[in-house]
């Protein structure tokens, strides 16, 4: 029975991974500044960047802090947090699991094997993300993105040996992954975030993006792969290459923060709504092209 729940909480921390590792965060400019608009308004409130410029997301984790620029590019927003004692005590979970477990393990893969075979691997499962991408761009209307994810997997996954490189990102073909989850899906119809919540080894949540953790695992192709430590095998390799790409992000928030519960609280809630304004304004640059072409056609 032991060995029973072992395996259960050893699959669980793999299937996820901390979200310390996972989601490269930058430190915040300031920790102490105070929450003005509610989470409610997020999904109306006008875009401040065109989706047609927005960089590559994962590129913009390990090189740019994308949580950082939320902090101190955007307002301020705030979520009610009524589980505040579990979520900290979770929060000083994950982080002992980062520093004690995983950390040591992405150091010492990061001194074996070299970046370039780390990006390959990132860009090969991000390529597996793909259907969690292509159905949530469905769900959204977005079928000019949902055509982008379609081409960007096929060349991916020809041209670019098995999704390890990504030739559909160059110049040439243009062709950029679509930021975009089934939180999102849920926020583009209107659904807030509710309340902020902490899960172990998953780390920041709320009950919407919950539904986004749940879909990924059932839209993973890995996750029918039997037996079962075959796709919880790959799952390690991901969460420790991705950590690799990312060590010191972390640290560096909690340098910087008094207090380092509110600054990931704070830094988690600005990325998700920076993401839902650069859906947003995706989906009005389209509306009004669309109703350009219609007004065209008319009058020819």
């Amino acid at each position: 029975m032991k060995s029973y729940l072992l395996s259960i909480f050893l699959f669980i921390f793999l299937a996820g991974g901390p979200v310390y590792g996972s989601d490269s965060i930058a430190a915040p400019a300031n920790t102490k500044a105070s929450q003005a608009v509610a989470v409610a308004d997020e999904v109306n409130e006008p875009a401040a960047e065109t989706a047609d410029t927005t960089a590559d997301p994962f590129e913009e984790e390990y090189q740019n802090g994308e949580y950082a620029d939320a902090i101190t590019k955007e307002e301020k927003v705030e979520i009610a947090d009524p589980l505040e004692l579990f979520n900290r005590a979770m929060f000083q979970f994950n982080d002992k699991l980062y520093f004690w477990m995983l950390k040591p393990v992405a150091q010492g893969y990061k001194e074996v094997v070299p970046e370039p075979a780390r990006i390959s691997v990132k860009n090969f499962f991000t390529n597996l993300g793909f259907p969690i991408r292509f159905l949530s761009c469905l769900l959204q209307a977005d079928f000019s993105g949902a055509a982008t994810e379609a081409g960007r997997f096929g060349v991916n996954t020809i041209w670019g040996i098995g999704g390890l490189m990504d030739p559909a990102s160059s110049k040439e073909l243009d062709l950029k992954m679509q930021d975009t989850d089934l939180g999102l899906t849920l926020a583009s119809y209107g659904v807030g975030h509710g309340f902020y919540l902490v899960w172990p080894v998953f780390g920041p949540s709320s009950p919407r993006d919950t539904i986004d953790l749940a879909g990924k695992y059932f839209l993973n192709p890995l996750s029918y792969i039997t037996p079962w430590y075959y796709p919880t095998g790959t799952k390690v390799v991901e969460v420790v290459n991705r950590t690799s790409l990312s060590i010191g992000d972390y640290e560096s928030l909690k340098e910087a923060a008094i207090d380092p519960y509110v600054a990931m609280r704070d830094a988690y809630i600005q990325y998700r709504k920076k993401q839902i304004k650069r859906k947003n304004n995706k989906a009005g640059a389209a509306g009004v092209q669309l109703e350009q072409n219609l007004t065209k056609s008319g009058a020819n």
